[in-house]
């Protein structure tokens, strides 16, 4: 053969090989296809219980709480902001919380009780572009500013809706206070709602630096006597916003920070934060003690929960969390002396508290300018946790427990009370007292509990005795024992819930604070400021949060009724409606308002406490003056509080809606 006849086979034979190799190919390629297709519905079913079995992540961009609401666009007109439609229009929108925050008067809540100026003009920027310095000369009070910052930037990144993009570095109570300027982890640049993934957005400002003076004090104990005053100022320079922030203690310091917070918002039109390109604010609380009280007996409340909650505190100015640790229902506190408390008491393993988880309450608290004042209950309202004394050789420590008929010998099942002539009784509450000051930090006010006493209950084992005085002698022990647990130094106010034994002048005024829980029309009120006691109103007819739910028993009334509203809580100005002069309301020390579990576990917690608790919050730091006529309460009221509750919900509270969203984004219209 030619060479071309060798040349021509080799051709042809190179030709059937690549089809032969195309042809496995393709018959690879059908088969691979072939099994994907029938396995995709496997794959779909596996990949959707998955789903189901993950816990729902905060960090998803369509699963912020606060909608964009694009259709609308909003105009000021005699200080209200009104709705229009945006409908395709190719105009600049302008959001619903640019126009409230920039129409009529300041929107901040509470309200300052001094002078404010806000500029028209506004300016936007990114949380990354906020830096802090700190003027003091003192160290600790230094570190305690910064870790505040911290958290105060983790807000506004929460506000930006930046977490919701990816990750996010959360800082922690022990974290080093160097890392100063941001949390960042995440691509600041992967803002949400169409903004483009790796390009930063770009506000008209490039730098707000965040001057904060402590001037005198460089106390960080909580004290009545803490100065909670402060002064913040604003100024634009060029691209540059200085602000500053003076106060003369951390606690005055850290309340300009709340308020900072809230000259901030979120403008879902060019997805950046904007504050205003000037401003003035002197403000000070009308009262010293403005507390929340929540309830972990009845039902068992997370750490997480409980520090959500005191998020919003901070937000509202409040500075006093007081935490009812225990009573006849369950002693979920794990003691370091006595653990049988928590294994007699608790309700489960899981549902008890550390000695660690108090104290990371109390630091927690303190970044956020709030107060922990731990209750133990006693000597009523202490039953289960308290029943193992026999096995241990201490004898009865409680009576009554679990008793039946209950009414006969509680305000409420289960019954329990505490042995008032067992030493060993008094030896465990002085152990408890000293581990519970150990973890919250000195202070100069404790509570003891004390109230709803059923003598009847003792006179089952002490007939022959003063069972009124037996009472007073417990508490006056429980003083004494106070005073040990705190190194032989007795709190300036211990305080006490209101009782038939308050009203008996057993306790001197000059020790004992009493809680008034009863109704505000009732004599009690007049004789306790009469006899000389610094009182903390409470009132069950206005500020009892748990009230208005129905009866949780068959029998008996076993509920306060009705709801209390925002507007009650707002309302309610005791000290006017009392007339009292100068010297006793000098002797009110605030209020607070209080949330008893019964009908109330983690699941209901936020929107039961909020915005109502806000509501006392303004009533006690700026305390306005009230010419309405009953539960009526002013439309820019209205306004703000809606605005504060949206800014709770921002943060991940589920705060309880006030009325209908169209009154919401129409205000003045529903009022």
């Amino acid at each position: 053969m030619g060479y071309e006849s060798l040349r021509y086979l080799y051709k042809m034979s190179l030709a059937v090989s690549l089809r032969r190799a195309l042809l496995v190919l393709l018959t690879g390629a059908i088969f691979i296809l072939t099994v994907l297709y029938w396995n995709q519905g496997a794959t779909k079913a596996q990949a959707y219980n998955e789903a189901l079995e993950r816990p729902h992540s905060h960090h998803d961009a369509s699963g912020f709480p606060i909608p964009v609401e694009k259709s609308w666009t909003y105009k000021c007109e005699n200080d209200r902001c009104m709705r229009v439609g945006h409908h395709g229009k190719s105009a600049k929108r302008v959001s619903f919380i640019s126009c409230s925050m920039t129409c009529g008067d300041i929107n901040i809540w509470p309200h300052p009780t001094h002078k404010f100026l806000l500029s028209s003009q506004t300016h936007s920027f990114s949380v990354e572009d906020v830096q802090l310095h700190v003027e003091t000369s003192h160290r600790e009070v230094r570190k305690q500013l910064q870790l505040a910052f911290d958290w105060f930037l983790k807000d506004l990144r929460q506000i930006q809706r930046l977490d919701y993009v990816g990750s996010s570095s959360e800082p922690t109570v022990s974290e080093s206070s160097s890392k100063s300027r941001h949390h960042a982890d995440v691509d600041p640049a992967a803002t949400l709602f169409g903004a483009t993934f790796g390009v930063k957005k770009v506000g008209d400002l490039t730098s707000i630096q965040v001057k904060i003076s402590v001037l005198k004090s460089g106390d960080l104990n909580f004290s009545l006597d803490n100065d909670e005053t402060y002064q913040l100022s604003s100024l634009t320079e060029g691209r540059r916003l200085q602000v500053e922030i003076t106060a003369n203690s951390y606690f005055g310091a850290r309340h300009g920070l709340s308020t900072l917070q809230q000259l901030i918002w979120f403008d879902d039109e060019d997805h950046l934060l904007h504050t205003y390109a000037n401003s003035k604010v002197k403000d000070a609380p009308k009262f010293r003690y403005r507390g929340l009280m929540l309830d972990t007996s009845r039902h068992f409340f997370s750490v997480e929960s409980i520090k959500r909650t005191i998020v919003g505190m901070g937000l509202a100015k409040m500075n006093r969390f007081h935490w009812h640790l225990s009573d006849a229902q369950s002693f979920p506190y794990i003691s370091r002396y006595y653990p049988e408390l928590a294994e007699h008491g608790a309700y489960s393993e899981s549902e008890t508290y550390t000695e660690q988880d108090v104290r990371e309450v109390a630091e927690f608290a303190k970044i956020y300018g709030v107060q922990v004042i731990p209750e133990i209950d006693a000597p009523a309202h202490a039953g289960n946790g308290w029943d193992w004394g026999p096995k241990r050789g201490m004898g009865e420590l409680a009576m009554c427990i679990n008793q039946q008929p209950w009414s006969f010998y509680c305000g409420e099942p289960p019954c329990g009370q505490l042995n008032p002539k067992n030493n060993h009784t008094y030896l465990i509450l002085q152990r408890l007292y000293e581990e519970l000051l150990q973890h919250t930090g000195p202070t100069d006010l404790f509570h003891l509990g004390g109230d709803e006493v059923n003598l009847d209950c003792w006179a089952q084992y002490f007939n022959d005795t003063d069972l009124r005085g037996l009472w007073c002698d417990f508490m006056l022990q429980a003083m004494a024992r106070l005073k040990l647990a705190n190194n032989g130094v007795a709190p300036k106010h211990v305080a006490v819930w209101s009782s038939a034994l308050t009203n008996t002048k057993c306790l001197p005024n000059s020790q004992f604070t009493v809680q008034v829980w009863g109704g505000s029309t009732w004599q009690e009120n007049y004789d306790l400021l009469d006899n000389g006691y610094n009182v903390i109103f409470s009132h069950v007819d206005a500020w009892y949060l748990d009230c208005g739910f129905g009866s949780w028993r068959a029998t008996g009334d076993a509920a306060c009724a009705p709801y209390r509203t925002w507007q009650n809580v707002y309302k309610h100005r005791p000290w006017e409606r009392m007339r009292l002069d100068k010297k006793r309301r000098k002797q009110v020390l605030g209020g607070e308002v209080c949330m008893w579990t019964e009908q109330v576990d983690e699941n209901q917690l936020d929107n039961r406490l909020w915005p109502r608790t806000a509501a006392l919050a303004e009533r006690l730091w700026t305390d306005p003056s009230d010419d309405h006529d009953m539960d009526i309460v002013p439309p820019d009221v209205f306004r703000r509080i809606s605005l504060f509750r949206n800014r709770l919900v921002e943060l991940g509270i589920r705060a309880e809606a006030l009325f209908p969203k169209y009154c919401a984004q129409n205000p003045g219209e529903c009022i």
